[in-house]
């Protein structure tokens, strides 16, 4: 057995959940950014 994998596993979480939310949150923040940044182009013509 590794001795990394003691009996005190903090999150039994899966790994592929978290990069799926690494990945989706910024991707929608700068979504975001980007809409914002044509409605002002759009309203400043």
């Amino acid at each position: 057995m590794n001795p990394f994998e003691g009996k005190n596993i903090q999150c039994k979480r899966n790994d592929a959940i978290d990069s799926a939310i690494g990945f989706v949150v910024p991707f929608g923040v700068f979504t975001l950014m980007f809409i914002i940044a044509t409605i002002v182009d759009f309203v400043a013509k």
